[in-house]
């Protein structure tokens, strides 16, 4: 008799362990996160954790995602590829995330993909823009727009608005996102009549631009195309009017920092750049994201806070709308039908996996980014 009863409370205990177990699993979903929170993206890393973290609290408090507590598994992947498929791996593999946001760069995103597609983890990124990104995979999605049409917009500016005649394109050959830019720029501006007068070169890392703007400076072009990140640019930007060379710099969103005025000081004034949203926007999307943030971080967000909250935002609408299933091929079919109002625009995917979505061009001016117009696809 005693055996029977100790049977039956092994029994029991045995049922209560395994539903605990069951339970707890669907408590929280583990979503994972890549960016550069170290190197010399950390900024833009920064903004990007900050703005997800604060994203996690909001669902959370309003029922999570069906009922589920949502967790992001934060990894830094120093800005570098290598590091982007190592942590992505130990995400999929040890962590078991059901999807990752990021990362950040096109460089490291380009090097996760194929590693999520084969493992069948959904992907989406807010700020790779270059277009080889979503042709990874059909589990790879863009939230943001991509380099084409960045780079189009910045030479019709060029054309239209600066009545530039003459361009020259400075930019990093090791670099996926500037090297795409820097094309895409070209394209438009000779589409729009203009002429390219100079393209130069520099390798991922370097610090001295001298010999490329003195070769520039010899052409004499009415703009500057420089498409590379905050810390680069205004490194170039320094060294640029040191040698008297006065015409105004373009870029695109890898501008957006307020490291981009600390670094370049005055030398960046006068220049524009093509950007994903203004936080000056009347949107009430945009209003509520701003003031949520400058509450909770005592600073304004950047573009790059911005997009990887509406990144997090897509893909917990996804998961959401995968009928309670986890795995990536019900998440993949819903974030395929994606239609959602996200703080940076509205959003749907194109038969690539990629947003369609306006660009603002704002102008660097003493230490701010002044709203100049909004361009439309």
């Amino acid at each position: 008799m005693l055996k029977r009863k100790l049977a039956l409370l092994l029994s029991l205990v045995m049922v209560i362990a395994l539903f605990s177990g069951f339970t707890a699993k669907k408590a929280v979903i583990k979503i994972g996160v890549v960016e550069p929170l170290s190197g010399g993206f950390s900024t833009f890393g920064s903004s990007a954790k900050n703005a997800l973290l604060m994203l996690q609290d909001e669902v959370n408090k309003t029922g999570g995602i069906n009922g589920a507590q949502v967790k992001f598994v934060i990894y830094d992947d120093e800005g570098k590829p290598a590091t982007a498929a190592l942590v992505g791996s130990k995400l999929i593999n040890q962590d078991k995330v059901v999807g990752i946001v990021g990362p950040l760069t096109s460089g490291c995103a380009n090097a996760l993909a194929p590693i999520a597609v084969a493992k069948k983890i959904p992907v989406v990124t807010g700020t790779a823009t270059n277009p080889t990104v979503t042709a990874n995979g059909k589990y790879i999605f863009r939230s943001c727009f991509i380099d084409p049409f960045q780079g189009t917009v910045v030479a019709k500016f060029a054309r239209t608005e600066l009545k530039a005649k003459t361009a020259a394109v400075l930019f990093d050959n090791g670099n996926d996102y500037s090297k795409g830019l820097a094309e895409f720029f070209q394209k438009g501006f000779k589409a729009a009549g203009g002429k390219i007068v100079s393209v130069e070169t520099y390798s991922t890392g370097d610090q001295d631009f001298n010999a490329q703007l003195t070769k520039i400076k010899a052409t004499n072009p009415d703009c500057i195309l420089v498409p590379d990140y905050y810390n680069v640019v205004g490194v170039v930007a320094k060294a640029a009017r040191s040698l008297d060379i006065k015409v105004p710099m373009l870029g695109g969103d890898g501008w957006d920092s307020a490291d981009l005025t600390k670094i370049g000081g005055a030398a960046v004034n006068g220049c524009y750049f093509s950007n994903h949203y203004t936080p000056t926007s009347t949107s009430p999307l945009v209003v509520k994201f701003v003031k949520a943030y400058k509450a909770r971080y005592k600073v304004v967000p950047d573009a790059m806070a911005a997009l990887n909250y509406d990144a997090g935002q897509v893909l917990i609408d996804g998961i959401k709308r995968a009928g309670g299933k986890l795995d990536g091929d019900s998440i993949q079919k819903a974030l395929v039908k994606t239609n959602i109002n996200i703080v940076s625009g509205h959003v749907t995917f194109d038969a690539n996996r990629d947003a369609i979505k306006s660009a603002v061009i704002l102008k660097v001016q003493d230490g701010k980014f002044i709203y100049v117009k909004t361009v439309n696809p």
